[in-house]
């Protein structure tokens, strides 16, 4: 259970963003406590990135309002992004630079600059100074991009699908490096990713985002332990005719039928097993890319 703090890292009421009549973000709360990992889940497309650029003040919002460490995003951007470490999955640094030179660069924007930690990151990841950004592979600008947000040491990182194509070997030295770096002294990590295992692996709480609307947000030990797929065997081919609140996705072949339901507990089994047509009630643990795909295609079918 996550303890809530006085002051969350990040808080967002109502956030709202449309590009002309596309609603790209609609009406999300979010709150992310201190020193927590906070996992964005979502399809392409879905709003994830959106998001992330709002809450840095990167991209206006449309309605609603949000903080970031206690920083009004709406009246400070510019001091959001001073305070937070920042990842994009698109790299946007000088190509014509040489690593060192992005380093001394990025370190004349920031107050606090943990030139060893730099050094030793770069030590660390076998990126030498003198090669230029144009001759890096994916995976070493993926590297550069992490040393540049951890060397100021914030006590926010946000990490926007940064590991995104890259080979798992290259990804697990990123997720270590971060885990090592900067999961020290109460600091707070916001990451987006399609990794579902590195959520279920790292995470204290997710949030499912689909078509701008945020459909879950908890702890991620909370939504697995509470969602759980029951297989109905049916005596012929019909549902009970009232389902328990909470079911998230059905599906069904003739006489077999298989609910995902959240807050599933053994009242709720219980009404399935007392339906008149159903023989066999089965209760199956799911994992959390199971739960993420039946949210999402829930979603699609409802349509």
């Amino acid at each position: 259970m996550i303890e809530p703090t006085a002051e969350p890292a990040v808080e967002a009421r109502g956030l709202t963003k449309r590009f002309g009549s596309k609603l790209a973000v609609g009406g999300l709360d979010l709150r992310i406590e201190k020193g927590t990992v906070f996992g964005f889940i979502g399809p392409n497309g879905a709003g994830k990135s959106t998001t992330i650029r709002m809450l840095m003040g990167l991209l206006p919002m449309n309605g609603g309002d949000a903080t970031v460490m206690g920083i009004d995003v709406r009246q400070r951007p510019e001091a959001v992004r001073r305070c937070v470490g920042y990842v994009p999955e698109q790299h946007l640094i000088y190509r014509w630079m040489r690593v060192k030179e992005v380093l001394w660069f990025c370190r004349q924007l920031h107050e606090a600059w943990n030139e060893s930690l730099a050094r030793e990151l770069c030590q660390q990841f076998e990126l030498s100074g003198q090669t230029k950004v144009r001759h890096l592979s994916k995976g070493m600008l993926a590297k550069l991009a992490l040393i540049i947000a951890l060397a100021p040491e914030p006590e926010l990182l946000i990490l926007d699908e940064p590991m995104a194509g890259l080979d798992p070997i290259i990804r697990e030295e990123f997720l270590e490096t971060v885990l090592q770096s900067f999961c020290r002294g109460g600091r707070t990590i916001f990451f987006s990713t399609h990794m579902l295992g590195d959520i279920q692996r790292l995470a204290d709480s997710v949030g499912i985002i689909h078509d701008g609307r945020l459909l879950v947000h908890g702890s991620v030990a909370d939504l697995l332990s509470r969602t759980k797929r029951v297989r109905l065997a049916l005596e012929r081919d019909e549902l009970p005719a009232e389902l328990p609140q909470g079911v998230i996705r059905t599906w069904r072949n003739r006489r077999e039928c298989v609910l995902t339901i959240t807050d599933c507990d053994s009242q709720k089994v219980q009404h399935l097993e007392d339906a008149a047509q159903v023989r066999v009630v089965e209760v199956l643990d799911v994992g959390l890319e199971d739960i993420f795909k039946d949210y999402i295609k829930g979603q699609r079918e409802a349509i």
